[in-house]
């Protein structure tokens, strides 16, 4: 099991209100396979530097969870299919 930290960019248009219980859904791959989710960090709109797919802005979470590599690239696969989801980054972090 390694320490991971993810960033996910969603659509500007999903409900604020609702954001954090439909990434509780998104990220159910984590807790089925055996790993834990440590901490969600839910930043709120913020603008981009660049345009991503013509918007300007997107809702960042940012969340650190312990899992097998190969849950880790499950849920980034996962996230991927998932049109709400503009953008994502794993990052393993170090043992240190």
């Amino acid at each position: 099991m390694r320490k991971y930290e993810m960033v996910v960019i969603l659509d500007p248009s999903v409900d604020e209100r609702t954001v954090s219980a439909n990434f509780e859904k998104l990220v159910q791959v984590i807790p089925t396979e055996g790993g834990t989710i440590d901490n969600v960090d839910l930043w709120g709109k913020r603008k981009f530097a660049y345009e991503i797919d013509k918007k300007t802005e997107g809702i960042y979470i940012v969340m650190q969870f312990t899992a097998k590599s190969s849950t880790s690239q499950e849920l980034d696969r996962q996230l991927g299919l998932n049109e709400s989801v503009m953008r994502t980054k794993v990052m393993r972090l170090d043992a240190k």
